[in-house]
């Protein structure tokens, strides 16, 4: 009786084990977050806001954009996002 509890106590702590493994694994391949997003509309062709990449609060259709972007997009009137100020953190004066 005592055998078989520690068996499956072994196969738990095993199960366990390879389940951190593979936590950890995912972790390292994630790929990094993007500095700044871009958020759509509905109609994918208007742009909404400018993020930063750490906002909050990005909204489903925001996608990851390059600094060059951000900054474009800002600059032709792109309403930045009023939690995370992108327009502060790139100083441009909107």
């Amino acid at each position: 009786m005592q055998e078989r509890d520690l068996a499956r106590t072994r196969r738990w702590i095993a199960d366990e084990q390879r389940r951190e493994a593979e936590r950890r694994l995912g972790e390292e391949r994630r790929p990094p977050a993007p500095e700044w997003l871009i958020e759509r509309g509905l109609d994918r062709s208007n742009i909404v806001a400018v993020h930063t990449g750490a906002c909050w609060d990005p909204g489903k259709r925001a996608r990851p954009a390059t600094r060059a972007q951000a900054i474009d997009a800002l600059r032709h009137q792109v309403p930045a996002c009023t939690k995370c100020r992108p327009d502060t953190v790139l100083g441009i004066e909107v």
